[in-house]
């Protein structure tokens, strides 16, 4: 097997095909599935949020500032701008004496569409709060006023706090993390590109970390049960990482990232794999995260039944007529 497809039939016509570029692998060092494109240089985005708010989870901010699970957990967050989110986001805020325009990441409307509607419908403008980013820049932040750096270009290259941010990923990747892998990412981040087999020794290395044999342990722990505990800030209510962490009864932690990259590891399992939709259409993810949870048993059949409606094999339109089907192959 080394082939990962997920196709769009209109009608009896393929009118879509997305290839997936694809690892799966166990602590052990044992293979599961593999695409054959371990060498491939990929951006893996917002998917991996949670090692660039490490150096945050051991700066003391959190007990410092006493900030809750949920303000932990969106510190790794792709957040979609519901009012949960926002509220965290505005109380984090006060906690540690910040203005809104501090935060570097730019503004958009809430991900969320009935967020967004709502929003547009007060008659209020979006800020930088609502953007998916926020948790990651006022964690980056936070922990710059922690350890007394400069908070006014907390994203460049240079700055030390990004420096810190470099030695976690070199941790966890084993590998030398120069400005050749630099790239700037939507919210004006760094944003470094790996191949697929470091990010998959970083989320072996993570893995280990949680199990207590590696370094950050504690941090790690703190940050992952956090978003374990509290899966919607992550994401949001219609997030798949988000859903698929509460699906899995919280043995699964997961992140997707911007360009069709998902990563997942299993805690109890000590599985861990990666996606990158190679066209970067996040459309196939859903239906290729049901087909390798099920055909690798990496879920119960319980949890794979709760994980049926996230496999929406059956295409409609908006006059609930249906035109067509989305399915995923392993070959």
């Amino acid at each position: 097997m080394s082939k990962l497809t997920t196709s769009i039939t209109r009608g009896k016509t393929l009118e879509s095909l997305h290839e997936i570029k694809c690892f799966i692998g166990l602590l052990n060092g044992e293979k599961i599935f593999t695409t054959n494109n371990e060498k491939d240089v990929i951006y893996p985005r917002s998917s991996i949020k949670i090692f660039q708010s490490m150096p945050f989870a051991a700066s003391n901010a959190i007990k410092l500032y006493n900030l809750n699970k949920k303000q932990i957990a969106l510190s790794c967050s792709s957040h979609c701008g519901e009012n949960f989110h926002i509220r965290e986001l505005k109380n984090w805020l006060k906690k540690v004496n910040l203005k809104i325009s501090d935060l570097k990441c730019g503004i958009h409307n809430p991900i969320h569409q009935q967020s967004s509607n709502k929003l547009y419908l007060s008659g209020k403008q979006p800020n930088q709060i609502y953007n998916n980013c926020a948790g990651k820049h006022l964690a980056m932040l936070t922990s710059c006023i922690v350890n007394n750096f400069p908070i006014k270009n907390y994203v460049d290259f240079d700055h030390p706090h990004q420096i810190n941010i470099r030695k976690v990923f070199s941790k966890f990747t084993e590998d030398i993390i120069s400005k050749k892998n630099y790239g700037i990412d939507g919210c004006s981040a760094p944003q470094y590109a790996f191949t697929i087999e470091k990010i998959g020794k970083a989320l072996s290395n993570l893995l280990n970390s949680y199990n207590g044999n590696f370094e950050y342990s504690e941090n790690i722990q703190t940050m992952i049960n956090a978003i374990l505990t509290n899966p919607k800030f992550i994401g949001g209510s219609n997030n798949l990482d988000s859903n698929l962490m509460k699906i899995s009864n919280r043995n699964i932690f997961c992140k997707g990232g911007a360009e069709g990259v998902f990563l997942f590891v299993h805690l109890k399992k000590g599985i861990f794999g990666i996606l990158k939709v190679k066209d970067g259409n996040e459309r196939a993810l859903p239906s290729a995260m049901y087909t390798l949870l099920k055909k690798f048993k990496i879920l119960t059949k319980e949890e794979l039944d709760h994980f049926t409606s996230w496999n929406k094999t059956n295409l409609y339109n908006h006059a609930q007529i249906k035109i067509g089907t989305i399915k995923t192959k392993i070959e």
